[in-house]
């Protein structure tokens, strides 16, 4: 059998007295959904920031294809692969929406910023961050300032960016939070054609989100990973559903 494309051994992060990871095995195999739940004050934000190079492990291993990478800084995860989005939208709000994906697409390509104005002409920036716009079908609100978009489209955005740097793994920290239910449905429906096409890990509150994409969920509590499972299995196990007071699953 293959070795997953993230592993990740006994991690463990403690702020003073408060162990927010702890011992956590966890490991995302090529072209699968797996999603992290778990209630407020989990260790959910904690976990995901050591994933993405944001925050260094007390103690414990990060291998991404086959690579150690505790070490590594964010913006060199980034260049072999890892990418993250955010809970909070992170977007360039006075550019336009082709604006931020040429812009992410120049990052991944190495090239300065400081001749963004000049770049703005590039084919080479414009011509792929367009087909990703495409992609998200924010092909018609390209030329539209991000700050104009509703949140939903700014999601759908800062998806693109991610995808402009062509990452073999997605980080997607919550990305239907604060979005209403029509807007919810469609990046979900979104998020479900990507399914097999990109290795992802999703930090999720949204249950139906979480249910219908995911090809296996790991339950995080108190810093512990309780559970993992197909998500009929989770949806089964007598312990999740305690952690949960049976009322989301």
């Amino acid at each position: 059998m293959n070795s997953p494309l993230l592993e990740v051994r006994q991690l463990n992060k403690a702020f003073g007295a408060l162990l927010a990871t702890d011992r956590v095995d966890f490991d995302v195999r090529e072209g699968e959904t797996h999603a992290v739940i778990g209630p407020n004050g989990a260790g959910k934000t904690t976990f995901i920031k050591q994933l993405s190079g944001e925050l260094r492990p007390d103690s414990g291993l990060i291998r991404f294809a086959g690579e150690d990478v505790t070490a590594l800084p964010w913006h060199r995860r980034s260049h072999k692969g890892l990418a993250r989005s955010f809970q909070i939208t992170s977007v360039y709000r006075d550019f336009t929406a082709l604006d931020n994906v040429a812009l992410a697409v120049q990052a991944q390509a190495g090239h300065s910023f400081r001749f963004w104005r000049a770049a703005r002409g590039d084919r080479s920036l414009v011509e792929p961050a367009m087909q990703i716009l495409e992609e998200v079908n924010l092909q018609d609100r390209s030329h539209v300032p991000a700050a104009n978009l509703s949140h939903g489209e700014q999601r759908q955005l800062e998806i693109a960016m991610v995808l402009a740097t062509r990452p073999r793994l997605m980080l997607l920290d919550e990305p239907v939070a604060g979005m209403g239910a029509e807007e919810s449905r469609r990046m979900i429906e979104f998020l479900a054609t990507l399914r097999g096409e990109k290795t992802i890990v999703l930090v999720e509150h949204d249950m139906d989100a979480v249910f219908s994409l995911a090809d296996r969920i790991s339950v995080l509590v108190y810093g512990r990973i309780i559970a993992t499972g197909t998500p009929a299995e989770i949806r089964a196990n007598e312990e999740v559903r305690a952690a949960y007071l049976g009322e989301d699953l």
